[in-house]
């Protein structure tokens, strides 16, 4: 084997430039090895929502402490990051989606998160170039977007800065022991992290997760146009689709004035090609609750997969067949948001300390039904 390290991670995506960064940070010694561009992958392929989610006590628990250890990372977040603390509006469509959106108001509140419920006219307000007739929406204050490929880069530099290594190079062989490189390399290390995203399953057989792809297309430049992140309560509801192709309208303002828009859910698509059909189901469905898009100019639709299990959750923790072998992945479209709690996570479990949320919902060695 080559040089040892404590902790060896597989992927430079956002996840795993978040783990090396907490475990430079803890003092470990720490290699991380991307063949591509650092947050090239999925990371690039994301929208960047900083949002807390409450499909579940736990996602709830994961996603707030992500977002909280974001906003307290704030100041130190180069320019090119560009954290935007517009809000989510959560917006619902009549008064049976306005029910739910009390239902999630009460959660957020129970939970210590800002959000409030806001009628018609408010939301009409807020988002002018929303469609009329729209029954209001819940308004998350603290959710934020950042440009996710600029965040990745800024955590392995904060890695470096404690004396990561950023081995450029691919994976072939992940083990408790190290992980193997194409180029015939190896690296032996005291704990190994596969952070690879969709790709995970390839080089640690029999864990449950099955990549999910996903379409967004980003807009010229109308400053405006959209002014927090906007999200369909009908989200949710494609969103617990575990089978069936989905989509949601999902529009991200940017600080340089575009618009993201998203989303697309597909399983046991591979190709990573755009699809003219799932993309313009896509766009059809965000015009109905803006019809001045239709009238915008797209600059660019891509595609990136998403990292899913079963129950929604990520896996992040030693594998039960070896205590040595981490998995930090099973995202799906929440990793921007989980990155550094999922790093901080990773590094409490490797030094032995207390975390500050139960990481037990977390653990690979869970029972994986759904729920």
């Amino acid at each position: 084997m080559g040089k040892s390290y404590d902790v060896a991670i597989a992927g430079g995506g956002i996840v795993g430039a978040a783990c090396a960064a907490e475990c430079a940070a803890a003092g470990l010694s720490v290699a991380v090895v991307e063949g591509g561009v650092v947050g090239g992958g999925a990371t690039a392929a994301g929208m960047g929502h900083l949002v807390v989610m409450d499909d579940s006590p736990a996602q709830m628990a994961l996603t707030k402490y992500s977002c909280e250890l974001w906003m307290a990372m704030r100041p130190k977040l180069p320019a090119d990051v560009e954290y935007l603390a517009c809000g989510t509006l959560w917006v619902a469509a009549d008064e049976e989606e306005m029910a739910e959106v009390h239902r999630k108001q009460r959660l957020y509140d129970d939970a210590r998160v800002r959000a409030e419920v806001i009628d018609a006219q408010a939301l009409a307000e807020a988002e002018p170039h929303l469609r009329p007739g729209l029954a209001g929406a819940l308004f998350v204050r603290d959710d934020a977007t950042i440009y996710p490929p600029c965040g990745a880069k800024f955590l392995i530099g904060e890695a470096e800065k404690k004396g990561a290594v950023l081995v450029r190079d691919r994976v072939t062989k992940v083990s408790g022991a190290g992980i193997e490189l194409r180029s015939g390399a190896s690296l032996s290390a005291g704990i190994t992290v596969n952070a690879l995203g969709a790709w995970a399953a390839d080089l640690t057989p029999g864990i449950e997760v099955r990549r999910r792809k996903g379409h967004l297309l980003i807009t010229d430049r109308y400053p405006g146009l959209v002014r927090h992140c906007l999200v369909e309560l009908g989200y949710l509801k494609s969103a617990h689709s575990t089978t069936s192709d989905s989509v949601a309208f999902n529009a991200q303002p940017r600080k340089t004035g575009q618009v993201l828009l998203g989303s697309s859910r597909q399983f046991g698509a591979e190709e990573s090609a755009v699809e003219a059909a799932m993309l313009s189901r896509m766009l059809r469905r965000c015009e109905q609750y803006m019809p001045g898009l239709k009238d915008r100019t797209g600059i660019r639709a891509w595609t990136g997969f998403r990292a899913a299990t079963p129950d929604k959750l990520p896996l992040i923790g030693p594998t039960a067949g070896d205590a040595r072998l981490y998995l930090a992945t099973g995202h799906e479209g929440l990793g921007i948001t989980t990155s550094l709690a999922t790093g901080r996570l990773v590094a409490d479990m490797i030094v032995g300390r207390q975390s500050e949320i139960d990481r037990a919902a977390y653990l690979p060695g869970r029972a994986l039904g759904g729920h």
